[in-house]
């Protein structure tokens, strides 16, 4: 039996394997079943900002009153209501799994989310992810405005706790290694996600209209998260995970090599089940038995950027190796 055991925000999961935000993690029923199957973490379904600030919307615009005071109340109570039934899943999900229940927010600002960040710790969450999904589509925002929001919505959402915090991060930034070591120099930041996936655009040739392409990752997607962790394990002192496009034992242990503290897993569940968790467990010590290895740290980024033989191979973003000869 080979000791999968990892560390990751300071905490001690059963291995590396962390199901990642969705639909999954929205229910204690479906996060007992995962942590059945062995998964070494959950991170629960998002609370969007969006998300409450659209039900505040279509309350108020439903809501008539001749009171301001009662418009206020309304108001409140919906945050609160959204923000209860979320209290009360991690409340519930810690009395009924004992693996670590990550709570996680999606903003694009910290207005909203001060107070619901204290009261997650007070439920028993045993960390936070922030998952800020910047898009810099924007021509007249800067990218120093865009990595500066960063840093605002940490400062606010983190000033008043003391559970680990990790940032589920996007790969669009004009400087990405330069921002992501500045944000690891900052105490309350303990790790980082790489990278959450947004939701892409296609195109209907036949309908003429614009809709939402394939939902569920592929492996090729990996290749992006495996350069950026290979590359800033042995800069920074902070856990790195990877996301998006981790289907198979093979994916996960390339993550690990590189230097990745654990991975997070979501569409391969969607499509294989919640018992897929143990194929990926007993590919990686099958693996490990092969290769005389014991525990992850034997392994655990043997070919990051500063350790491997050739790793040029991970800044290399031209293809004249391959194409060079062809006329």
């Amino acid at each position: 039996m080979k000791d999968l055991s990892v560390k990751y925000l300071g905490l001690n999961l059963k291995n590396p394997i962390i199901v990642g935000s969705c639909g999954l993690t929205h229910s204690v029923a479906k996060i007992s079943e995962l942590a059945e199957n062995n998964a070494g973490a959950v991170v629960l379904k998002s609370l969007f900002e969006e998300q409450i600030q659209a039900e505040l919307s279509s309350n108020m615009e439903t809501y008539n009153t001749d009171y301001p005071e009662a418009s206020d109340y309304v108001r409140e109570y919906t945050r609160g209501s959204a923000v209860q039934e979320y209290i009360s899943l991690i409340s519930e999900a810690k009395k009924a799994v004992d693996i670590p229940i990550i709570a996680s927010i999606n903003c694009v600002s910290g207005n909203e989310w001060i107070a619901f960040a204290k009261s997650v710790e007070k439920a028993g969450a045993d960390a936070l992810e922030l998952n800020i999904s910047l898009l810099p589509s924007n021509p007249r925002v800067s990218s120093l405005e865009n990595e500066n929001l960063y840093f605002s919505i940490l400062e606010k959402v983190t000033s008043t706790l003391s559970i680990p915090v990790s940032l589920k991060m996007s790969k669009y930034s004009s400087s990405l290694a330069n921002i992501i070591t500045r944000l690891s120099w900052k105490n309350q930041v303990g790790g980082f996600v790489l990278f959450n996936r947004f939701c892409n655009p296609d195109v209907d040739i036949d309908r003429l209209v614009v809709k939402t392409a394939e939902i569920f990752s592929a492996p090729a997607e990996s290749a992006d998260t495996l350069r950026w962790i290979a590359l800033l394990s042995g800069v920074i002192d902070k856990d790195l995970v990877a996301s998006t496009g981790i289907h198979d034992g093979a994916g996960l242990i390339k993550q690990l090599l590189v230097g990745a503290a654990a991975v997070q897993v979501v569409s391969t569940l969607y499509k294989n089940g919640a018992g897929h968790i143990n194929v990926l467990l007993q590919e990686l010590e099958n693996w490990m038995e092969q290769k005389g290895y014991n525990k992850i740290a034997d392994f655990k980024g043997k070919l990051s950027y500063e350790m491997a033989e050739n790793p040029a191979a991970y800044e290399r973003i031209q293809f004249m190796k391959y194409y060079g000869g062809i006329s």
